[in-house]
C-alpha cells in the first residue's frame, strides 16, 4: 500500500471526492469510491465519502493499492464475431452476446480483442496492455457494430472523436410498453446505483447523459425504437428506459418483465447497436457500418410482430 499527501488544488474546490479525486490521481470514479468506501480517502484527517465535497487548500490523504500486474488478453477465436471492415487503420465488427470487448478482473469468457488476436489482426498498441485500440465499448450482454483502431493514429483520432461526440450511434431497442411521446429525448444524469453496486441509476448529481429516442413501430406489448446516444455512459440507454418505465423487453436487471422476456426466449436485454458512423481516421470521409440482428433478437421480433396482427 502506498499513502499519498497532497493539497486540494483550486481548481477542484466543490467537486465531489470521487470526481476530483480522478481528476487529480487519474484513477476510474469507481476505483475513488471503493478507496472511500474501505476508508482509505482522508481529508484533513478524517475519513471523506465518494459524495463529499473537496475543499481547496485541504489535505488529502489516500492510500492507493499496489499496482495488479497487467491482465493478459489470451488471443482466442470468438464464435459469431463478424468482421464487417478491415484496412491499415481500423477493424469493424458485429459483436455478438457474451463477449466482453476486453479482459477485466473476474471476466474468464471471450473478448473482442482475444478475437481479433486469434484472427491474425495487429491493433494499435495505444491504450492499457489488456485494451489496446480499444476506443469504446459494448457491454456484454449487448450485441451489435464496433469499430476498434489498429493504427496509432486512428487511436488518437477516433477516441477525440468519440470524446467530442462526432460519432454516430445508432441502436435498435425493444421496449415494454408504449412510451409517449413516441419521439423524444431523455436528459437525466447516471451514476452507480446507491444501493446495488452492479448496477446504474438516474441520480441527482450524476454524471450528464443525454439520450434521443423515436419508436419506429408499435406491438402489443412492446415498441421497437430508434435511439440516439449524444453521451455514453454505462448502460445508458438501459437506465435511461427503466426510468421511464419502459425497460428494454429481457432486461431483468433494470425491471423488465420475466414472463414476457420467457415468451420471447430472451435471456438477455433487447438491445443491438444497429449502426456506427464516423470520420475516418486516414482521409477524413463518412464511413457507416451496419450489423444485422443477431437470431435471439431477430426470433423475438418475429413473434412480436406475429401476436400484433
Amino acid at each position: 500500500m502506498t499513502a499519498r499527501l497532497l493539497p486540494v488544488p483550486d481548481g477542484l474546490d466543490g467537486m465531489r471526492v470521487d470526481a476530483g479525486l480522478a481528476k487529480l490521481l487519474g484513477l476510474s470514479r469507481t476505483v475513488v469510491a471503493e478507496l472511500a468506501e474501505a476508508g482509505d480517502v482522508l481529508v484533513d484527517g478524517r475519513p471523506a465519502g465518494k459524495s463529499d465535497r473537496l475543499t481547496a487548500g485541504g489535505l488529502l490523504e489516500v492510500t492507493l493499492p499496489e499496482p495488479e500486474s497487467p491482465i493478459q488478453v489470451i488471443a482466442e477465436a470468438v464464435e459469431g464475431m463478424k468482421i464487417l471492415h478491415d484496412d491499415d487503420d481500423i477493424v469493424v465488427i458485429s459483436k455478438p452476446v457474451g463477449v466482453a470487448v476486453h479482459p477485466s478482473p473476474g471476466w474468464t469468457g471471450p473478448t473482442v480483442v482475444g478475437g481479433l488476436a486469434a484472427a491474425g489482426l495487429r491493433i494499435s498498441t495505444s491504450g492499457a496492455a489488456e485494451r489496446q485500440g480499444v476506443v469504446h465499448r459494448l457491454d456484454a450482454g449487448t450485441t451489435g457494430v464496433m469499430v476498434v483502431a489498429k493504427s496509432e493514429h486512428a487511436y488518437t483520432v477516433l477516441k477525440r472523436a468519440f470524446k467530442e461526440r462526432t460519432v454516430d450511434k445508432g441502436y435498435h431497442a425493444v421496449v415494454q410498453g408504449h412510451p409517449d411521446p413516441t419521439r423524444g429525448t431523455i436528459d437525466a444524469p447516471i451514476d452507480r446505483h446507491p444501493r446495488h453496486d452492479y448496477k446504474f441509476a438516474v441520480v441527482a448529481g450524476g454524471r450528464p447523459s443525454v439520450t434521443h429516442y423515436e419508436v419506429v413501430e408499435a406491438f402489443r406489448a412492446a415498441s421497437l425504437a430508434h435511439v440516439k446516444l449524444e453521451t455514453g455512459r454505462t448502460h445508458q440507454i438501459r437506465v435511461h428506459f427503466s426510468a421511464l418505465r419502459h425497460p428494454c423487453v429481457g432486461d431483468l436487471t433494470y425491471g423488465a418483465d420475466p414472463v414476457l422476456a420467457r415468451h420471447l426466449g430472451l435471456t438477455r436485454q433487447w438491445l443491438h447497436a444497429r449502426t456506427l458512423g464516423f470520420a475516418h481516421p486516414a482521409d477524413g470521409r463518412w464511413v457507416e457500418f451496419e450489423a444485422e440482428y443477431p437470431d435471439d433478437l431477430a426470433r423475438a421480433l418475429d413473434i412480436l410482430r406475429e401476436e400484433s396482427y
